[in-house]
């Protein structure tokens, strides 16, 4: 893979930070944007102190951060990119507006790549002019923790240029997989959400509380999904097991098209999870602060691991 590219990412918080550390840490030319002057200001030292938490020492830190240039302007950003990523927040207007300027600015071979986690990416690119260049790459929070980076190509993407970007984020570190079709939620979201619905819905039906919900997947299946995926252990146990057990459970899961009635009380009543101090839980800033001290731990000790198989 070509070094020192010119690699545009359009917006410094959460997302956009990760993104730039990985790809200067892979030896590409970052260009940072952000609408917000105090959120790109602060993108070298949010990505210095992330770096820091991966187990990078001062060199790594300063060499990746010699790899990365603020700008001020969205178009002196993509001006000489062969990439873009944009990672704004989840509103397909503003991310419509954004690839409208960065086609006005960017060259004409650049590759552009919306961030998003849900949003069809053929909703977000269907107004631009050159269509074939354009795609997604959804990663995930942690960008730069997360091994995954689904790429989704849409009706009209050129194949070759999807594979250029699969061969940029393999050779930065990570675990792409193509999405061949533009659907919402795209591989991870929609197993994850299935997931998720049947969650709600066991608490919602009195079955369980939610403390039971998340002892039961952390306590089980949950533990060996990071090394056995769940069609590997369909195979594992057998197609034919594996539909049985479809046969006698399918029909009696969730399978609401619409949210539960339960999470939109949630919602409504203010109950809006560990930012409020209540969701399907009850948290302290503590238990909240615990949580995602753990969690981070977590991936860093998975990160190890993985790579010792």
């Amino acid at each position: 893979m070509e070094k020192k590219q010119q690699i545009a990412v359009i917006g410094a918080g959460l997302m956009g930070h990760g993104i730039a550390l990985t790809l200067a840490r892979a030896g590409q030319y970052v260009a940072i944007t952000d609408p917000d002057s105090a959120t790109l200001a602060s993108a070298p030292e949010r990505i210095a102190n992330s770096l820091k938490g991966l187990g990078a020492d001062e060199f790594e830190i300063a060499k990746a951060l010699k790899m990365i240039e603020l700008f001020p302007s969205m178009a002196g950003a993509v001006k000489e990119a062969a990439v873009v990523f944009e990672a704004a927040p989840e509103k397909l207007d503003l991310k419509r507006k954004i690839f409208a300027d960065v086609e006005a600015h960017a060259p004409e071979n650049a590759i552009l790549a919306s961030n998003t986690s849900v949003i069809q990416i053929s909703k977000i690119m269907e107004g631009l002019a050159i269509k074939s260049r354009a795609l997604g790459t959804h990663w995930w929070n942690p960008p730069h923790m997360i091994p995954l980076v689904e790429v989704v190509k849409t009706e009209w993407t050129d194949p070759a240029l999807a594979d250029r970007m699969v061969d940029l984020l393999a050779d930065a570190g990570k675990t792409p997989v193509l999405v061949e079709k533009d659907v919402p939620g795209f591989i991870g979201n929609r197993l994850q959400h299935a997931l998720w619905r049947e969650a709600v819905s066991l608490v919602e039906n009195g079955i369980c509380d939610a403390k039971a919900v998340d002892t039961v997947i952390k306590s089980s299946f949950g533990m060996r999904l990071a090394v056995l995926g769940p069609l590997e252990n369909a195979d594992l146990v057998g197609t034919d097991l594996t539909l049985d057990i479809h046969e006698n459970v399918l029909f009696d899961l969730e399978s609401r098209k619409g949210p539960s009635p339960y999470l939109e009380q949630l919602v409504k009543d203010g109950k809006l999870g560990m930012k409020t101090g209540e969701g399907f839980s009850s948290w302290t800033e503590e238990e909240a602060q615990s949580v995602r001290e753990k969690v981070g731990k977590h991936l860093k000790n998975m990160e190890r691991i993985l790579s010792e198989i």
